[in-house]
């Protein structure tokens, strides 16, 4: 691959109404609080890998009036983000890798749940560093599956971890990032980084609700049960047993699943 040519990855959930159903879940104050203090009035913020733009919308209203761009491959995933017509915000297609952007063009930068699934997130990471104003601030946060727990064990819920695994390595992907950031954005350049990390807890009716129906959803329907089958890594028969596990540990009132998240800010020094 030449330096020209742009990596044509493969995103491992895809944009089934299910992904995008759960995606939508997501705010700023729930999945990228640790990069809330270090935003201002009139600061410029691009958004990678937007998604369905619940984030970016959350995020508008910390830097506004400043300018602020999402940005995501997916012309599903734009189309929906569109749809929440907020005034200071556009939302465009675009690629993590080669964003079209000028140089310095932006003061904060963020990406969630995006180096993950890229085969060559240092890439990413160079052209976002050129992006970014000097004394900006890159924001990324990844979830870490191999450090995901819940209870009551399952042994399918074993097996859909092992399988997504499978997966996203098959597509060339880390599915453990959480652990590889601080790697990954030093390599790429920046110097001055901090690491944190959260989590995400569903232990009550409502979250556990969510969480458990719309991962049943994605394991029938969504980019994940189609490559598993495409892989020959799986069946339907298993999938919809795997789909089944979910719901089932929805319903137990003892159930809990912490899916556990690292986070990165950088400054552009």
């Amino acid at each position: 691959m030449t330096d020209s040519q742009i990596p044509d990855d493969q995103y491992s959930h895809g944009h089934h109404p299910s992904v995008i159903r759960s995606h939508s879940w997501r705010s700023a104050e729930n999945s990228a609080a640790y990069l809330l203090p270090h935003l201002a009035s009139g600061m410029d913020l691009l958004d990678v890998g937007c998604g369905p733009g619940t984030i970016t919308v959350d995020l508008a209203k910390y830097v506004s009036p400043g300018r602020v761009v999402g940005i995501d491959r997916a012309e599903t995933a734009v189309n929906e983000a569109v749809s929440l017509g907020v005034g200071n915000v556009e939302f465009r297609l675009g690629d993590a890798y080669d964003t079209g952007l000028g140089d310095g063009s932006f003061d904060v930068i963020h990406a969630h749940q995006v180096l993950q699934h890229l085969t060559d997130p240092v890439r990413a990471l160079r052209e976002w560093k050129r992006v970014l104003r000097h004394g900006g601030v890159l924001a990324v946060r990844d979830s870490d599956y191999g450090a995901f727990v819940w209870s009551p064990a399952d042994p399918l819920l074993d097996r859909w971890m092992n399988l997504y695994h499978q997966i996203t390595a098959r597509n060339g992907a880390e599915a453990d990032a959480g652990r590889r950031l601080m790697d990954w954005v030093r390599t790429a350049g920046f110097t001055e980084v901090a690491c944190t990390s959260s989590n995400w807890t569903f232990a009550d009716d409502e979250s556990r609700t969510l969480w458990g129906e719309t991962w049943a959803d994605r394991v029938r329907h969504s980019s994940y049960a189609e490559q598993a089958l495409a892989y020959d890594l799986s069946s339907t028969a298993e999938l919809e047993e795997i789909a089944s596990a979910f719901l089932r540990w929805a319903s137990d009132p003892n159930g809990v699943f912490i899916v556990v998240h690292a986070e990165v800010v950088a400054w552009n020094t």
